[in-house]
């Protein structure tokens, strides 16, 4: 069954696939759904080897790229500051906390000569993903789309995208959000509610996607996102209004990505209950495993969760500590609720069949009810 907006990008399933790995974005595309790779790790120059090989390996199929433009952020408005004037401006209190609650878990210091990992935070380098991660994408004929998934993304990103003959899809979580991205040219709205991993609005899906569908009209496709992993889920959101399914959890457990062990060991053994909705992770809300770290910004000691992206430059910090010694107490993941479903890894494509296979059963089983 296809859609309007699988004719719009080439595309034989109307299932888009979020992920951070390029293997992921290969193997969903190849399978006929639509990868999307996450660009928020890396570097102009990372992001054009990671699509370089996508292109490589996607057998001519399109994809998309997610780039993380947020509408508000420390140093936004001007030359933003660069990563050690930022991690400046992170309270003595505040690292004081971080420190004792990883002593308190057993993680040690870095040593010295581990060195030190890529500064990665969502709102940190917001220049470069708005203007020469941008450039790198569109350079790639295969990408047919970019999205943006915190406010409206810049209007000239938005026309220079479709000076390129690429579409702008942007991810809201409300109906309002939804027609401020129609007023900058967005193409496609991703509807997504807060059952879904990384930043969400409070909005449940089933209440959301009708909503963002009468609100933006029949002409404009809405994809469902949030609480997405299964065909009869995919086909709920059909029957909601929109064109497509987006996903992101349900891509964390298969065999092409790449998930350290500890998050990976505590997605995989989590139900539906195992997530927050919580600044602890980059500033903003944002859906994601439950441990002692989210616990602990909740907790009487906590001095507050810091804006964005300097929350992001403690967490990351913290957690390069935390993953290198396995510690599955702290080891944190962003992820939604969807994923209590998932209990084991199994390769890209063989989901994408079961997903389709339930899709069309459900379908078949709703059409006949009609005629019965």
């Amino acid at each position: 069954m296809r859609t309007p907006v699988c004719d719009q990008l080439g595309i034989d399933i109307p299932l888009f696939a979020f992920s951070h790995c390029r293997d992921v974005v290969a193997a969903v595309s190849k399978a006929g759904g639509f990868g999307v790779l996450g660009a928020l790790s890396f570097t102009p120059e990372e992001l054009e080897v990671e699509l370089a090989w996508i292109d490589e390996n996607c057998d001519g199929r399109p994809y998309g790229v997610d780039l993380v433009m947020p509408a508000t952020y420390i140093g936004k408005g001007g030359a933003q500051p660069g990563y050690d004037e930022m991690a400046a401006m992170i309270p003595e209190g505040h690292r004081d906390f971080v420190d004792k609650l990883l002593s308190d878990h057993g993680v040690p210091e870095m040593p010295a000569e581990a060195g030190s990992a890529s500064h990665v935070a969502a709102g940190l380098g917001v220049d470069d993903q708005a203007t020469r991660a941008v450039d790198v994408s569109l350079k790639h004929e295969n990408v047919k789309l970019l999205v943006n998934a915190l406010g409206p993304p810049p209007k000239e990103v938005v026309d220079k995208a479709h000076a390129h003959g690429v579409l702008v899809a942007a991810l809201v979580g409300s109906a309002p959000h939804a027609r401020k991205q129609l007023e900058i040219g967005v193409d496609i709205i991703v509807a997504q509610g807060g059952e879904a991993g990384g930043h969400t609005g409070e909005i449940a899906t089933m209440v959301l996607v009708p909503e963002v569908v009468d609100a933006v009209g029949a002409e404009v496709p809405v994809l469902a996102a949030g609480g997405i992993g299964t065909g009869r889920q995919m086909a709920a959101g059909l029957a909601l209004g929109a064109q497509g399914a987006w996903t992101g959890s349900m891509w964390l457990t298969v065999a092409e990505a790449h998930v350290a062990e500890a998050p990976l060991a505590n997605i995989l053994a989590m139900d539906s209950k195992g997530t927050v909705r919580s600044r602890a992770m980059t500033g903003k809300p944002a859906r994601q495993l439950k441990t002692a770290w989210t616990d602990a910004w909740e907790g009487p000691d906590s001095p507050g969760t810091l804006p964005m992206p300097l929350q992001g430059i403690l967490h990351q910090s913290a957690m390069q500590r935390v993953m290198r010694v396995n510690n599955r107490e702290l080891a944190g993941y962003p992820v939604g609720q969807i994923a209590g479903r998932f209990d084991r890894v199994r390769p890209a494509r063989e989901l994408v069949r079961e997903v389709v296979e339930e899709w069309i059963a459900t379908t078949e089983r709703m059409s006949a009810l009609l005629d019965d």
